[in-house]
This record gives C-alpha cells, sequence and structure tokens, in this order.
C-alpha cells in the first residue's frame, strides 16, 4: 500500500480515562506544513483542539490531526451519554513516491489508504475493550492495528461504504465504515490533501469539512 509509515501513528491515551499530555502539540509543527490544514466546517460549533502532527526522516510535516468536540480519553466502559462526543480530522500531504533527501532511496507515497490507516488507528488509541486484561492491552493493539492496516488497504472491499461530505462546499466521496469502537472514513479534497476523520458520539452523516483559515488561533 502507498502510505507512510507506521511508526508516526497517533500517541495512544493514558489508561484509566487519563489524558496524555504528549498527545497535544504547540502549534508550530502545524505552521511548518507546505499544505492546508482541514477541521470541521462552520457548522460545528464546539471546542476544537490541537493535537498532534506526523514528519518524515527530513523533517517535513507530513501529517497532524485536529480534534472537535469533548477531548477523548482511553473509557472502556463507558457507553451511552457517558462517552465522549468528538470527531478528530486527519490531514494528510498528498505526496508522490519521491527520492529520500540523501538520494539513496525512495519514500513511501501517501493516498487516501494512508489518511483511511492514520484514522483507523487513531480511533484504536482511545479504544479498549472493558473486559480484557491491562497486561494483553498491547498484544491487542498490535493485532487491531494489524487489521486496521488490511482494511485501509482495501478500501473497495466489504467493510467500507461510500458517503458524499461537503469539502470546502464541494460534495465530496468518501470510504466509511463502522465498528463497535466509533467510524472512520477518508477522502480527497481539490487542496492537494487526503483527508481522514474518527470519532464517536457524533454522527458521521451530518459531517462537513473545510480548510482552516488561520491555524494560528488554535494555540
Amino acid at each position: 500500500m502507498e502510505t507512510t509509515s507506521r511508526s508516526v501513528a497517533q500517541t495512544p491515551a493514558a489508561e484509566g480515562g487519563q489524558h496524555v499530555p504528549s498527545a497535544r502539540r504547540a502549534v508550530d509543527g502545524y505552521l511548518r506544513a507546505s499544505f492546508p490544514w482541514y477541521g470541521l466546517d462552520e457548522a460545528f460549533t464546539g471546542p476544537r483542539w490541537l493535537m498532534q502532527v506526523g514528519t518524515a526522516a527530513d523533517g517535513a510535516v507530513e501529517h497532524g490531526s485536529i480534534g472537535h468536540g469533548n477531548e477523548p480519553s482511553v473509557r472502556a466502559e463507558a457507553t451511552g451519554e457517558e462517552r465522549e462526543r468528538f470527531a478528530v480530522v486527519v490531514t494528510v500531504a498528498a505526496n508522490p513516491v519521491r527520492r529520500s533527501p540523501d538520494g539513496t532511496g525512495l519514500l513511501e507515497a501517501t493516498s487516501v489508504s494512508s489518511a483511511a490507516w492514520l484514522a483507523g488507528v487513531g480511533l484504536l488509541s482511545f479504544t479498549w475493550p472493558g473486559h480484557m486484561d491491562h497486561s494483553l492491552r498491547d498484544d491487542w493493539l498490535e493485532q487491531q492495528t494489524e487489521t486496521a492496516w488490511a482494511l485501509a488497504d482495501d478500501l473497495d472491499g466489504p467493510e467500507w461504504s461510500t458517503l458524499s461530505l461537503p469539502v470546502d462546499g464541494v460534495p465530496t466521496p468518501f470510504h466509511y465504515r463502522e465498528s463497535e469502537f466509533g467510524w472512520v472514513l477518508a477522502g480527497s479534497t481539490q487542496q492537494g490533501v487526503h483527508v481522514g476523520a474518527y470519532g464517536r458520539g457524533m454522527s458521521a452523516y451530518g459531517l462537513g469539512f473545510a480548510a482552516i483559515k488561520d491555524i494560528a488561533a488554535y494555540e
């Protein structure tokens, strides 16, 4: 699959419902990006917050996440009204296969599958089955991460459906799937980036996306 390295996945939240301070980044990394950032459009009036950016080996910013709603935490046994209502938008620069900075090899391309995988792993970061022992969490995460990878590599497969949502006011097709943990979607924009999103407690069907005019205002 043409995608970014799996080593740049989102930082998991701490166990027991605690937030991880390192999961939030200063706006500096976002300002270094050479591509526009996306978030929910103006129809969403709730809280917005920065999460983190992912970089290539040469330090170039390749993707990042913007949160909307309640800041999520690992709350395995929470259900219904107890669960957070949030949506996270992942922006991924659309990069073709390109040479590494030292000229010795090729860097992986990014694609809609990249956005789908990052979104899938992002959702897993805040998920933990309540019946599972703490000692098994790492094995579960590894297994589910591989599953997310396989699903993202097969966007035309039966696990995905199609959903049309506005991006900068233009109806845009997205790949969409639901699980017991939440939902994931991914698509591309006309601005040269791929957009992924994940969330729970908020319906994906009513969402719209738009380029962020001033990312510095999120600091």
